[in-house]
């Protein structure tokens, strides 16, 4: 059997493995060993160096450089993986849920399952219909699913609805990005709004003076207030001269990411953001609605300040993995390729 390699020599061992009859049944069998799989032909060492080596390359040039053959290689990884994909996930606390795009700006989406005390992805859904994603979790079991201890969601109520369902003891936590991502994109949007209706203005100085002061005014308006810098300042006073509409709702926005940062407690955390919505219908009448109908599950972030921000750089990872996936070409492959990615940096 194939071993580790000594320099640039290839080693192979030869093992002598007892072949017996059980007294009981007279059916022979062969020694099991414990450092290499039943039927295969390479140590269980040399194929997780193979595996290290594909998922920073590809498998075409790994074989090449190893003297396999590319179906070998797939062999070792369908192996490994088979045993990954029906691992149930240990002492699972805090889970995450989120989604990330097969193909961007084509509505089809993997569900991702995080682990995020781990930082680890623990499971990969191909559809995220409410059946799919019931089945996956069902076959963790009731053990697993009734320990967990939050849940944080996307402002979605397939994924809301799945936990109150399957996971009875878990607190449902909103994100809070996604609750200011919705912010920024209605603040964003009544900016395209003002720049569209300010080309309809016939008056030539008077348009364009408006779209001056709106000019590259984007990132300046949807940026934390902290971060701004001097030049970004007084663009923002440029903004407030021509369009105070803008100024005010980036006010208000920084009004509500600075109670995500300050409230100690969900009571706090509650009345703040009772006070801020008195101020914002006329503002932000989406965002309005959408945390009115989310309230409960927004304010439970103030227990332990959980959030999406692990899933978030998980799935810059994935998508990193995604376009360097050589040789995994469906599902199956990329979800073999992403959970083997974080069973190796474990």
């Amino acid at each position: 059997m194939r071993d580790l390699c000594f320099g640039e020599q290839s080693v192979y061992l030869k093992v002598n493995r007892r072949r017996m009859r059980c007294p009981h049944c007279h059916n022979k069998f062969t020694e099991e060993l414990d450092f290499v799989r039943r039927k295969r032909v390479h140590t269980k060492r040399f194929v997780e160096k193979i595996i290290e080596e594909v998922l920073n390359s590809d498998i075409k040039n790994v074989a090449n450089r190893n003297d396999l053959s590319q179906q070998e290689i797939e062999t070792m990884l369908k192996d490994l993986g088979s045993d990954l994909i029906s691992e149930k996930p240990e002492d699972l606390k805090k889970l995450g849920i989120d989604e990330i795009a097969v193909v961007k700006g084509q509505k089809n989406y993997y569900v991702v399952l995080v682990d995020l005390e781990k930082r680890k992805v623990v499971g990969l859904i191909e559809k995220r219909t409410k059946k799919e994603i019931t089945e996956y979790l069902e076959a963790w079991g009731s053990e697993i699913l009734s320990k967990i201890q939050e849940v944080s969601i996307d402002l979605c109520q397939t994924y809301s609805s799945l936990a109150e369902e399957l996971m009875p003891k878990a607190e449902i936590v909103a994100d809070r990005f996604h609750v200011m991502k919705q912010v920024n994109d209605e603040l964003d949007a009544a900016r395209r709004k003002i720049k569209r209706e300010t080309e309809k203005i016939k008056s030539k100085s008077k348009k364009k003076k408006i779209l001056e002061g709106l000019k590259k005014s984007k990132y300046v308006l949807l940026k934390n207030q902290k971060d701004l810098n001097e030049a970004e300042k007084e663009k923002l006073k440029e903004v407030e001269k021509v369009a105070p509409i803008l100024t005010k709702m980036h006010a208000l926005k920084e009004e509500l990411r600075d109670i995500f940062e300050t409230s100690k407690n969900w009571s706090d955390g509650l009345l703040d953001i009772a006070d801020w919505l008195k101020n914002v219908s006329k503002y932000f009448p989406k965002s309005f609605g959408t945390i009115r109908r989310w309230i409960g599950e927004i304010i439970a972030y103030f227990d332990e300040g959980t959030t999406q921000g692990v899933v978030e750089g998980i799935n810059n990872k994935l998508k990193l993995i995604k376009r360097r996936a050589f040789g995994f070409r469906n599902f199956n492959n990329f979800q073999l390729r992403s959970l083997l990615t974080w069973q190796f940096a474990s």
